[in-house]
């Protein structure tokens, strides 16, 4: 099974594109390698998880929210490469979480990420990972997450 019918048999939708909130571009292919930068997590009114995770987010709300930036990552992708298929591995999650104190379970909430680049990509998508507790995201998002996929 490709990973665009692996997708469509989940009944996984990709959202429309978010735009970058700066002056860079959502990806870089150099190498075989496409870079994704910073997304965030945006429900499908256009409209942003915002919140500290611990505090008003609560842990399976903050998965939630990084399954959606996963999402976005995804339509960046297949908006870079015309398909996901031309994914041959995802490489690496860089997951940052916008922590009230003490919360020290990120890595927790960046498996919503995680899990649904394995539910895409199958073994493809067991990756290397990262996930960090900042003390403020922009916009006061509570997630971002960026990836580095191998291509063909």
């Amino acid at each position: 099974m490709t990973h665009e019918e692996r997708l469509t048999a989940a009944g996984i939708e990709l959202p429309v594109a978010h735009p970058p909130a700066g002056l860079y571009v959502g990806c870089v292919l150099s190498g075989g390698l496409l870079h994704v930068g910073g997304h965030g997590p945006v429900r499908s009114d256009g409209s942003a998880v915002t919140g500290k995770v611990g505090g008003p987010i609560d842990l399976d709300a903050a998965r939630e929210a990084a399954r959606l930036t996963g999402l976005q990552i995804l339509t960046t992708v297949r908006t870079e490469l015309g398909s996901l298929d031309r994914v041959s591995r995802v490489v690496k999650v860089f997951g940052m979480v916008n922590c009230a104190p003490g919360f020290n379970r990120t890595p927790a909430v960046i498996d919503g990420c995680s899990q649904l680049m394995i539910d895409v990509f199958a073994q493809a998508g067991v990756h290397t990972r990262s996930a960090v507790g900042m003390a403020e995201l922009p916009f006061d998002i509570s997630v971002e997450i960026e990836a580095i996929f191998q291509v063909v």
